[in-house]
């Protein structure tokens, strides 16, 4: 399966893959991200249940705390 991650192309990558298993694939952590999956947002409870498509565009927007 191939996707466009933040303007990236990955190829080759396993069908069925969820939002959470292509985090953990990407080794980024789920608390402060953010997911849009084809210009809709992913809610993080769904991140398990939300399976990819062929083709699909997502941005992850890491959050980071300052001060």
């Amino acid at each position: 399966m191939n996707l466009v991650v933040n303007g990236k192309d990955y190829h080759d990558l396993p069908e069925g893959m969820t939002v959470g298993a292509l985090l953990d694939h990407l080794t980024l952590p789920r608390k402060k991200i953010a997911v849009e999956r084809n210009m809709e947002i992913v809610s993080k409870s769904k991140f398990d249940d939300a399976v990819l498509c062929e083709g699909d565009r997502l941005e992850i927007i890491h959050f980071i705390g300052g001060g």
